[in-house]
């Protein structure tokens, strides 16, 4: 299924070398002002060519909003939002039909769909179709901020290069686009910078770590059991590409605490309202939002489309052979991968508040 959410649904179309990519997105509230000039933004911190550390395809990304918006406002209607491709170069794709490259859906593909698949540029399974979610995110992102919700985030690990944590979306914003790798830390962000670069001569490539955090959140959002918020939020995080794993709050940290640390204590801030003296829970207990910041961190693999010679098999001979991957490829997707998380934690959120209008809860 190439469609994500209960209530509030986005559906991905598109194929990375094929005429559009684009999203469908249903159950949008009516009258939400949404234009262009709502999705560009975030379109242009995805799009490729960007910098000398993102792959070098040229794409406008610029967005056409076809149906669901009447005079520049939603209409309830499904929203239909598309990105017509304009810079495309097939001619480095056709070996892997028969040599698929390793770490990619190449013959994961051809086999669930008997060799129909459209496998120029990676097809549906591209990072290219991440530009639908950013899309759909930019209109969850107008839906929330009238109701006091942001979501940001940076990238906080390249390789071995780690930046601190973070606890405040004014924090990641106060840096974040001041560097190419949208790092929140300048220092870090240098250092990544080299690495990347240094991937990038070495004909190889490198993943890492963002880290997003989402604000002003009513507690009372999600489901004790299968739709908890880690869930939800989860479940979208993982159907990123390249995405290997995402943490709350502490996350893979909690290992190594006791719960006398770990624990999140209950205490009322100057205003009387509840909160928790640190946030090692990342906003969530019980699957349900506490009225704390979500804190989340999604780690992505290196990617697999690198310049090195490497083992793979002929299909047409039965034998093992190399193959050395040719074109236009990131050598570390972070930088361009920071919109994409907090356009897909958008959607998440967006999907907890109609489950839970769902529930009975009015508007809220």
């Amino acid at each position: 299924m190439n469609t994500l959410g209960n209530d509030f649904q986005v559906s991905i179309l598109g194929e990375s070398h094929g005429d559009v990519v684009g999203v469908l997105v249903d159950g949008v509230p009516s009258g939400i002002p949404f234009d262009h000039t709502d999705v560009q933004p975030a379109l242009l911190r995805r799009r490729p060519g960007q910098s000398d550390v993102t792959t070098p395809r040229d794409e406008g990304d610029v967005c056409t909003i076809d149906s669901g918006t009447k005079d520049g406002v939603t209409t309830g209607a499904p929203v239909l939002m598309l990105i017509h491709n304009e810079d495309v170069d097939s001619s480095k794709y056709h070996e892997f039909l028969t040599k698929p490259r390793p770490g990619h859906a190449d013959l994961t593909a051809r086999i669930l769909f008997a060799d129909r698949n459209d496998y120029r540029g990676g097809g549906m399974f591209s990072g290219r179709l991440t530009a639908g979610l950013v899309m759909a995110g930019s209109l969850a992102r107008k839906y929330l901020a009238q109701r006091g919700i942001e979501v940001a985030a940076h990238v906080r690990k390249v390789a071995d290069v780690e930046a601190p944590k973070l606890d405040t979306v004014e924090q990641i914003r106060e840096n974040v686009e001041d560097n190419l790798v949208r790092c929140a830390d300048p220092d870090a962000a240098e250092r990544m910078t080299e690495a990347i670069r240094e991937a990038r001569d070495d004909e190889d490539s490198l993943g890492g770590i963002v880290q997003c955090i989402a604000e002003g959140l009513p507690p009372g959002l999600g489901e004790p059991l299968f739709q908890k918020v880690e869930g939800v939020v989860g479940h979208a995080m993982m159907s990123l590409p390249a995405t290997k794993g995402v943490q709350f709050g502490q996350g893979y940290d909690a290992t190594e605490m006791r719960g006398s640390e770990h624990n999140d204590n209950w205490t009322y801030d100057e205003a009387g309202r509840i909160e928790t003296a640190q946030n090692d829970g990342g906003g969530v207990f019980g699957g349900i939002t506490s009225g704390m910041p979500i804190r989340t961190e999604v780690i992505f693999k290196p990617p697999t489309s690198i310049g090195q010679p490497q083992d793979t098999i002929d299909l047409e001979t039965g034998e093992d052979t190399s193959l050395t991957v040719e074109g236009r490829h990131d050598p570390c997707i972070l930088p361009r991968a920071v919109p994409v998380v907090e356009a897909t934690m958008a959607c998440a959120i967006m999907d907890l508040f109609a489950m839970r209008r769902g529930r009975g809860h009015g508007g809220a």
